[in-house]
């Protein structure tokens, strides 16, 4: 196991999990742009985003969705953004960020500080708006 995020996946590093299937993972980020920010991964490790196969690339937009869907529903935004960078960790992954403007996917900021409390329960707003 080599990336951070297959230790999540594994369950050896804890994280708040949004949703699981047999493909992907999506766990909220821990060094947040802001509250609701939503990492979505897929199981296999691929460091590069487009290096994943065209199926399980298109599967992972699909996974996704609900969870974009439920951001928006919870966060007070414009939008849920997207954003793919890919040089923070060797493991193809996607960021989902409750946005009003360009400017709110600038990963330059200053990261946010939650305590695991707000964690907890930002976690717990996305699950239930998913279901």
């Amino acid at each position: 196991m080599g990336s951070i995020f297959s230790k999540i996946i594994a369950g050896t590093i804890p994280s708040y999990k949004i949703a699981e299937n047999e493909d992907f993972f999506a766990f909220l980020d821990i060094f947040p742009i802001t509250e609701g920010h939503v990492l979505v991964v897929p199981k296999v490790e691929t460091d590069k985003f487009f290096d994943l196969d065209n199926a399980l690339l298109s599967r992972l937009l699909l996974f996704a969705k609900p969870i974009a869907n439920a951001i928006e529903q919870v966060f007070e935004c414009n939008r849920c953004g997207i954003s793919v960078i890919g040089l923070e960790v060797p493991h193809a992954h996607m960021h989902l960020v409750p946005i009003n403007s360009a400017d709110d996917l600038n990963f330059t900021r200053p990261k946010l500080k939650l305590s695991s409390e707000q964690f907890a329960e930002v976690q717990s707003k996305i699950i239930a708006a998913m279901y």
